[in-house]
């Protein structure tokens, strides 16, 4: 009989985890953390990976999600940084207006450096919307419109000068060959009082998120003129053209994704890339998403690393083209 010694299987269990065989256990305590108050887009991240994770048995325990408001992301970019960097069971939601803000500086002292980049679940995409009885029946109309009389346009959108949706009205302005900071933006609280100028006349153009706009499409409220996508989105917008079918180089994905602390071991950190490409793979996560308005867009590690930090370098230019 072969008789194993207690320290030749503590030595045989060391060994196997620094050869990498060993598979490591998952987050104790698994927490999402959304940057703002319940019920906005990192809240909706975070429900994302809490839900599909338990729902494909990634995480065997519910995850908890916690919210910590203050500067879109901000302060719970800057806490993360500070008080959580080798948290391992701690995963932070963030969106392209994420490495938007940092590409502006609005994240304080840290860069997108400062953070290791997880992955995305999802993406939604920009959209530009008239009323429904507005004679612009496709993006040409409205470039060429615009190009021809842009202090008649009122472009609304639900964030403040320098979000997304400014950046994507400042992208109508540079297709119309137009100064961006000369563009009559109007500055509203969400998507809903977007809709609300538009129907009431108020303004000619919103620029919003297809997801909370399609509905309003569908209806015959509004029209969506062209999607901010590579391709064209499938379901109740198969039959909207992209910018880029249309002839513009408009594209503006609004990806939504995770982070994790800077000193976050290799370990815990490819644990939570493991758990997220087996997840993404399932029809269960499938319905998850799409349940939440969210389109396949799935970028993990390194991959989702180099999206971020190239979408900062672009922003960066766009910001400093659009006088931000």
């Amino acid at each position: 009989m072969i008789r194993i010694s207690k320290t030749m299987l503590t030595g045989a269990i060391f060994a196997a985890a620094f050869s990498g065989t060993f598979a490591f256990a998952e987050p104790t305590k698994p927490e999402c953390l959304a940057g703002a108050k319940p019920g906005g887009g990192f809240d909706l991240t975070c429900r994302l990976a809490a839900n599909g994770l338990l729902e494909t048995k990634e995480i065997k325990q519910p995850m908890a999600v916690t919210y910590m408001e203050g500067g879109v992301g901000a302060v719970a970019y800057n806490h993360v940084i500070s008080k959580r960097a080798k948290d391992g069971n701690l995963i932070t939601a963030a969106s392209s207006g994420s490495a938007l803000l940092l590409a502006q500086g609005k994240f304080g002292k840290y860069d997108e450096n400062a953070v290791r980049w997880l992955g995305a679940l999802g993406a939604d995409y920009g959209v530009l919307v008239v009323a429904a009885d507005s004679p612009y029946k496709t993006l040409g109309d409205l470039v060429t419109a615009y190009k021809a009389d842009p202090a008649s346009f009122a472009i609304a959108g639900g964030g403040a000068v320098g979000s997304q949706d400014w950046m994507k009205g400042s992208l109508l302005a540079k297709a119309a060959g137009q100064d961006p900071k000369k563009m009559r933006y109007v500055a509203l609280e969400g998507g809903g009082a977007v809709l609300t100028a538009l129907e009431g006349g108020h303004v000619k153009v919103g620029s919003g998120d297809a997801a909370e706009m399609v509905k309003h499409h569908v209806a015959g409220k509004i029209r969506i003129l062209a999607v901010m996508a590579p391709d064209r989105l499938p379901g109740e917008l198969a039959n909207v053209p992209t910018a880029k079918e249309q002839g513009f180089d408009i594209d503006w994905p609004v990806w939504r994704g995770y982070y994790v602390g800077k000193d976050v071991s290799d370990e815990d950190y490819n644990w939570w890339v493991n758990a997220f490409e087996k997840m993404s793979k399932t029809p269960e996560f499938a319905k998850e998403r799409e349940t939440r308005g969210l389109f396949e867009f799935t970028l993990l590690g390194k991959d989702f690393e180099e999206r971020v930090k190239s979408d900062v370098t672009k922003f960066k230019v766009l910001a400093k083209e659009s006088g931000m």
